[in-house]
This record gives structure tokens, C-alpha cells and sequence, in this order.
């Protein structure tokens, strides 16, 4: 991998703006025309088409500056250095874990490449419970096919590996549908390390695409800085106030950075984002702030196959089935997203159940194993509302979720579906994710197992690399945090761009729904604050 350009190193060599870690510390104070908060999806578009119209900006990342030269494959480097907590994120209780990224470019440069527009019966909920007439394919589609142009965002050609096949093979013998998933990505090795960081630089992360663009239009970039708090005056932001830290998240010794500015973009993603608004202290008249935050609780299945099935090779996620979001109402009992991810060795082994001589005995068989997961819809239900970002006692934030009976039930049959497409699609035996789950060598006898598990928090294995919500966009300031256009209700020169817009949840990977909509935004602010029209590049 080393005869491979490194844009970002290139880029430093020409004199880009970078401060903080490694690349010495920030000034006491920047200026400028937009401070910009995260430098994920939403930051990055936004930055990208800001710096289009000719404004100065300064974006601050918490996590460090890494690229193609840093990412070797390798778990025991990767989830410490570019995820949020090392990889180790909870919710408050413990009973969910969540992968966020933590680093230039946020989860879109750890994310597996999925690709997909919001979805049509998404849109129509939104607009009949939030008040947000505009948000409707026909008048989203523009934003999306520009996002999409510019990201890369194509179907994937090559035949799936055998993780997704499997996925294929065993819906089409039940009967549904599942096709390939779009991918944002540009000459593929097809390695499969996309949750490790791109080594090859041919995932079109905000990383190698928008933020490079933005620093060579004069961006400022601050990394491991922390956005503290917000300093407001007058119902106006007057700065952000930042500190360093450390590549681990603990708090550095030495100065910090005030940055101010004429307008202020939180993009930190959903949790971080809704917490810097309540450390800072911005009017919350309604009780939104933070609430309505969802996860897409995600569980899974496994099993073992006789032919080997090397799920950690080939591109992570290329089919996945909608037939148990399609086949019910959208505010009915929840429905889930199926699709096939990567396993790679480290976390499988945290994520599967079992211990000693039993976790022993089931990865000697790794080679062999296929895996499932289910994307639960949540937030469509008044028994589906979501969960609470709160505070910690040192401000940092922690996000309290309730998996109640209403979400549980979904989990099993979600289980059921997933182990009855790996018995259809050949499977020798398979489990749930689950801890009082067996091996189950048919389909009859894993019904049954199945249907008999106590569905509770703990016992259940359940994650998300899905957080939407908490900065709930809305028509009136009753039924959310900001507007339509994603200034805040009661704030004039702030604005929210990321996954913490969306009134529920997705119904889908959001990294896309992020674009699209951000793009939107971005470009509208653009206008406001230069009086220039931009478009993605």
C-alpha cells in the first residue's frame, strides 16, 4: 500500500491549515465567517459548498487527523484511534453498544459504504407529524443525484463475497426480494476493511473528498479540539469555545482556542451535537433538546456454513432485503432492515455470545461463519420514541435508551427471519445473538429456541452504528429544535447539519439522507450569508 498517494499528506505538504495534536497548537483566537463543529457527513458538505461561496471557515474535529498511510487493516489500531470511546460507546444502562466515528471525516470514514436515499414512507411520516411539507422525493431527488455525482454513489458491480450471497441465496428461497445495495466508492480494492479506515482512499469519505476541498479554498481545520460550549450573547452565538485534547478523548493541558464567527454549523452527529447545545446553555422552551434520539437497535444472527465463508473479505455490505419494512405499516409493530456485515475477528468475538472454551470452539470455525443483522425502525411509534441525551457530571454526553417490549418484540422476529434465511439459504447450524441461545441444527428446532427466549436487555446482544435525532427538525417550534431549514428555533445565527436533524429515524444507513438533506441546507445558507448559488463540485 505504500506506492498509494496520500491526499491528506499531500495536502499538509502544500500548506494547509491544520492546528492541534500533532500539528501544533491552534491560536487563542480564529475569526471567520462560519464555525463549523464536526467534520462528518453533514460538516463536510457543508464546508465544501460554504468555502464554494467564498466564506472563511473554520472547522473543529475533537477526533485526530489520520488518513490512508495510518489505516493498516488492523482492529487493534483502528477503533481506538478513529472511534468514539476506542469502540467502547454505550448507552447509559450498558445495554447498547454504538460505533461512531471519532476522527476527520466522523463515521464516514469507518462506515461500510452503504448508500441508500431516505425512504418514500420516511418522508411521508415526517411531513404528516413534523409540519415539513418539503420533504418529499421529487423535491429531495435534485439534492440526492448531486450528493451522489459528487460521492461517488454507484451501484457495485462486483458479484457479492459469500457473507451477502448467502444473504441473496436465502431470501430468494423464501420468496424476498433483495437486491445490491449502492456503494460511494471509486476504484475498490474490494478488501473488505472498510470499518478500519480506507486504505486505498477509494471510499469517497468526507476524509479524501469535501474537507480536502474545502482546505484548499483556505479552510482552517482544528483537530483534537474539542467544541466546549457555545457562548451566547443577546440571543446570538459569539464564539465557540474549544479545547485540546487527547487522541484517547481526555482533556489535554494547554490553552484552548475561541473562535468566532459570524454563523455557527453543529455537526458533531447525534449525541455529541444535542450535548454541546445543552452544555452551552441554548433556550430549550419546548423540551426537545436531546429527546427523540434513535439508534436503529440492531441485532443478529450467525451461522455456520460447510463452505468457507471469510466474511471480513470483499466489500462489507453489498444486498440487503426491505421485505420486513414493506410487508407492515410504518406505524405498526417496528419493522427491520436486513443486511449481511462484515465480521471481522475482534469484534465478532466481543459481539458473539459464549466464553472460554465455548467462544474457543466457535472461532475455530470463523472461517465458516455467515452473519445477519436487523435494522430496527425505530421511532414511528409512540412506544418506539426514542431515547434522552443527558450530561455526565464532567459534561460529556451519554445517551439513555429504553429497549422496551415494543422494540423487543421486534428483535425476535427480527432473529426468526434472519435464521430462517440462513437455514434456506444452506446453513448446517445457526444462533441467535443471544445469551440463552443455542445452536440450532434446523429451522424447526431453532422456531422453537427462538420463540422460547426471555427478549430482555443483557441477554439480548444489541448495537448500532446508527444515531439520528436530538436536534429534531420541525415546521413549529412545539414539535422540534430547529427549522425546516436548520437554524434553530430560538438561536438566528446557528444551524444544526447532521443525522441529529431527522425527526425519527431512518429506516436505513443515513449516511446518504445526511448528504441529501445537508446539501439542501448548506446551499440555502450559502446563499444567505454570501448571496452566491453553489453546488457540489
Amino acid at each position: 500500500m505504500s506506492s498509494i498517494e496520500d491526499p491528506i499528506r499531500s495536502g499538509l505538504a502544500r500548506g494547509w491549515k491544520v492546528h492541534g495534536g500533532p500539528h501544533g497548537p491552534a491560536p487563542a483566537t480564529l475569526n471567520c465567517d462560519v464555525a463549523i463543529v464536526g467534520t462528518g457527513a453533514g460538516a463536510g458538505i457543508t464546508a465544501e459548498l460554504l468555502t464554494a461561496a467564498g466564506l472563511s471557515v473554520v472547522m473543529i474535529e475533537e477526533g485526530p487527523l489520520k488518513s490512508s498511510s495510518d489505516f493498516r487493516q488492523l482492529e487493534s489500531e483502528a477503533y481506538s484511534m478513529l472511534y468514539q470511546e476506542s469502540n467502547g460507546r454505550k448507552t447509559a444502562d450498558k445495554a447498547i453498544s454504538i460505533l461512531q466515528g471519532r476522527c476527520v471525516g466522523g463515521s464516514t470514514t469507518v462506515n461500510w459504504t452503504s448508500s441508500f436515499r431516505t425512504p418514500s414512507a420516511t418522508l411521508d411520516h415526517w411531513r404528516q407529524h413534523f409540519e415539513l411539507p418539503e420533504m418529499t422525493d421529487q423535491a429531495l431527488s435534485p439534492w440526492f443525484l448531486q450528493a451522489e455525482q459528487r460521492l461517488s454513489v454507484s451501484p457495485w458491480l462486483v458479484p457479492p463475497n459469500a457473507n451477502n450471497q448467502m444473504l441473496k441465496v436465502g431470501a430468494a428461497r423464501l420468496g424476498y426480494e433483495a437486491p445490491a445495495i449502492l456503494r460511494n466508492v471509486k476504484a475498490c480494492w474490494n478488501l473488505g476493511s472498510c470499518g478500519l479506515g480506507c486504505p486505498t482512499n477509494a471510499k469517497q469519505s468526507m476524509l479524501v473528498t469535501t474537507i480536502p476541498a474545502a482546505l484548499d479554498r483556505g479552510a482552517t481545520l482544528l483537530v483534537q479540539m474539542r467544541a466546549e460550549r457555545l457562548e451566547l450573547q443577546q440571543g446570538k452565538v459569539s464564539a465557540v469555545l474549544c479545547v485540546p485534547v487527547a487522541i484517547n478523548g481526555g482533556q489535554e493541558a494547554g490553552a484552548g482556542t475561541r473562535v468566532q464567527a459570524r454563523h455557527f454549523v453543529v455537526a458533531g452527529g447525534a449525541i455529541n451535537s444535542p450535548a454541546l447545545l445543552m452544555r452551552s446553555g441554548v433556550p430549550d422552551p419546548h423540551k426537545r433538546l436531546g429527546s427523540r434520539t434513535f439508534l436503529h437497535p440492531t441485532v443478529a444472527s450467525t451461522a455456520v456454513f460447510a463452505e468457507p465463508i471469510h466474511a471480513w473479505d470483499g466489500a462489507p455490505q453489498t444486498i440487503y432485503s426491505d421485505h420486513f419494512l414493506e410487508t407492515q405499516p410504518i406505524d405498526g409493530p417496528i419493522g427491520y432492515k436486513v443486511e449481511a456485515p462484515p465480521l471481522y475477528p475482534l469484534i465478532s468475538a466481543v459481539a458473539m455470545t459464549g466464553f472460554g472454551q465455548a467462544q474457543a470452539d466457535m472461532l475455530k470455525q470463523f472461517p465458516h461463519i455467515q452473519g445477519l443483522l436487523a435494522l430496527l425502525r425505530d421511532g414511528f411509534h409512540e412506544q418506539s420514541p426514542g431515547g434522552q441525551v443527558k450530561l455526565r457530571g464532567d459534561g460529556s454526553p451519554v445517551l439513555d435508551y429504553a429497549l422496551t417490549p415494543f422494540v423487543m418484540d421486534g428483535a425476535r422476529r427480527a432473529l426468526l427471519s434472519m435464521v430462517e434465511i440462513q437455514f434456506a439459504a444452506g446453513a448446517q447450524r445457526a444462533t441467535a445473538l443471544h445469551e440463552e441461545s443455542d445452536w440450532y441444527s434446523s429451522w424447526a428446532q431453532a422456531k422453537t429456541g427462538i420463540a422460547s427466549l426471555r427478549m430482555q436487555p443483557y441477554l439480548t446482544r444489541v448495537l448500532s452504528a446508527h444515531v439520528m435525532g436530538g436536534c429534531g427538525m420541525a415546521g413549529r417550534p412545539a414539535l422540534g429544535v430547529v427549522r425546516p431549514d436548520g437554524r434553530h428555533w430560538q438561536v438566528e445565527n446557528l444551524s444544526v447539519h447532521d443525522g441529529s436533524l431527522f425527526p425519527t429515524s431512518i429506516g436505513a444507513n443515513p449516511q446518504l439522507s445526511v448528504y441529501g438533506l445537508v446539501n439542501k441546507l448548506a446551499t440555502q445558507l450559502a446563499r444567505g450569508l454570501s448571496g452566491r448559488d453553489v453546488k457540489l463540485a
